[in-house]
């Protein structure tokens, strides 16, 4: 029964992903295309380009690569899931950490690791068929893409490219929104408790933050854990998009590359083009997820 229930919810939350993603598709799409100084839209900003790709490509061409990531999201589920409950039992055997909640975080991040390289070979077909631009594709789809990649750029090795500073990259965002979350809590409650905190569902004696102080703490800690990472993100999509990128032999590592946009196309218009996209994105997701956390913490009584 417990299977069925794990499979079932598993399924909901792909279905949910799948909505979720669909409709985050044009800022991801933008995003790509200005990380990487797309020479249609380099030019562009952020609003002005998400109104030039309808014009150039029509409105589909806000979802171009979203296939792949349709295709993406139920296994990368499924591994997390799987992942999860095999590194949990791993680390509670060996002992690793102090507590429960210690233990879920330690095999939450190996999952999120895991999960990340089994499905890393779709995020980057989706990369390739994102950028590409009406009347230029090389990539007739999914498929397509794939044989190309593997034929011309080294076999199965080709799929990996920027593989490094994703992971490198999973390990501050989650550390910094975690640490932020926390200490924007904290001092919440020592400074105004009466103002920002109730009592928990769970435990009357312990504080918790009232729902909308929740959502923008978690808010604030999602868009500075969003700006320290974010130059590993464009990092990771310029490196995914080799061979197709001019400049492709400067950005062959994760340092190289750091350099190069660097050098290029300094800070704001470099590490940091499209940064606003993340916020518009991650802010309100980051927000649900920390809020979400906390009433599960009490739901499960575990303050």
């Amino acid at each position: 029964a417990s299977r069925h229930f794990s499979f079932s919810s598993l399924s909901w939350k792909g279905v949910a992903g799948c909505c979720a993603k669909t409709t985050t598709a044009p800022l991801d799409r933008v995003k790509i295309l200005l990380q990487a100084h797309n020479h249609h839209y380099k030019h562009l900003g952020v609003f002005s380009t998400l109104c030039a790709v309808p014009k150039k490509e029509g409105y589909l061409g806000l979802y171009k690569g979203n296939g792949a990531m349709m295709i993406r999201i139920f296994p990368y589920g499924a591994i997390q899931f799987m992942a999860f409950d095999q590194y949990k039992k791993v680390v509670i055997k060996k002992q690793l950490g102090i507590s429960g909640h210690v233990h879920r975080l330690m095999a939450g991040s190996m999952a999120g690791i895991t999960a990340v390289i089994c499905t890393y070979p779709l995020d980057m077909v989706r990369v390739r068929l994102a950028f590409q631009v009406k009347g230029e594709h090389k990539y007739m789809g999914i498929i397509h893409a794939f044989k190309m990649i593997y034929t011309k750029e080294g076999g199965f090795s080709g799929f990996y490219r920027g593989l490094m500073p994703t992971v490198v990259g999973m390990a501050p965002y989650a550390g910094f929104s975690f640490f932020t979350f926390g200490t924007l809590k904290s001092i919440g409650l020592a400074q105004a408790p009466n103002l920002l905190g109730r009592p928990s569902l769970d435990n009357p004696d312990v504080l918790v933050l009232k729902t909308h102080v929740n959502l923008l703490c978690g808010g604030i800690a999602g868009a500075i854990a969003q700006t320290i990472s974010y130059p590993l993100d464009v990092t990771r999509r310029r490196m995914q998009l080799g061979a197709v990128l001019p400049d492709s032999e400067k950005c062959l590592t994760m340092v190289q590359t750091l350099k190069y946009v660097y050098q290029q196309h300094g800070i704001r218009r470099g590490l940091y083009r499209g940064l606003s996209l993340n916020y518009i994105r991650c802010i309100p997701s980051q927000a649900v997820a920390f809020t979400t956390y906390e009433l599960m913490k009490q739901f499960l009584h575990l303050n």
